[in-house]
């Protein structure tokens, strides 16, 4: 069985492709005022235009900042004293509170760039952990910030007395003596005396916790007669001596 479809005939519409025609009574749209187009744009583009102006606002100012400026020389110290005293005394304590170390002189001047003190006329006091005492004397002495060591010039004399052995004195015109380490050496001549006993060699290195003296010659040693070294009070802690050609 077949059906068949019939559709009636559609009317024909007519399609224009040209600008629409109102209809009939419309009234037709007026253009926008100028001003209004221009206030409409603006507020399109204004923050684009902002961001773009920030940007070479940023450019220009990190093209013209100066840069950091360089990092100043070193300064070099010049061999000046930093400050001076007069009639001075510098004393140094441990950390009982016991006094070591006392200076004592006319002049003093501390040169900063080697931390170094220079003391005209210097009287030197140190007391040992034993409780010997040693006394020094110089026209001129340098000494290094701490005062542990001293570089003795001119009619240097250090006399040590007091503990187990006998009074020890040195004589020089230059005495290297270490406070600290209780030490004492010179490499010009040197007239010592310990007791009664008295010597003279071309250097010397003494050190009291080892109890070693060492002489380097030629030597001259004049020693004391036994009665007299008796007298002298010579004890078992009188320090041993080793000379040297």
């Amino acid at each position: 069985m077949s059906v068949e479809l019939h559709l009636p005939d559609l009317p024909e519409v007519p399609i224009s492709l040209g600008t629409a025609v109102p209809a009939p009574g419309t009234a037709l749209p007026q253009p926008r005022p100028w001003h209004q187009r221009v206030r409409d744009a603006a507020s399109t583009y204004l923050p684009l235009l902002l961001m773009a102006a920030l940007a070479l606002a940023t450019w220009w100012l990190v093209k013209h900042t100066p840069g950091l400026p360089p990092p100043p020389p070193a300064a070099t110290l010049r061999h000046d004293p930093d400050y001076t005293m007069n009639e001075f005394a510098i004393e140094r304590f441990d950390r009982s509170g016991q006094l070591r170390v006392r200076v004592e002189g006319d002049e003093l001047r501390h040169y900063p760039d080697t931390d170094r003190f220079e003391v005209d006329r210097a009287r030197i006091d140190a007391v040992g952990l034993d409780g010997r005492r040693t006394q020094a004397l110089a026209v001129r002495a340098l000494a290094n910030g701490d005062i542990s060591e001293l570089q003795l010039l001119g009619d240097a004399r250090v006399t040590s007395s007091g503990g187990n052995g006998p009074p020890l004195e040195m004589r020089s015109d230059f005495l290297h003596a270490f406070l600290v380490a209780e030490q004492v050496r010179t490499h010009r001549p040197v007239r010592m005396r310990a007791g009664a006993d008295e010597m003279q060699a071309a250097g010397m290195f003494y050190d009291h916790g080892k109890r070693l003296l060492q002489l380097d010659g030629p030597l001259r040693v004049r020693l004391a007669a036994p009665a007299e070294a008796r007298a002298g009070g010579r004890e078992a802690g009188t320090p041993s001596a080793a000379a040297k050609d």
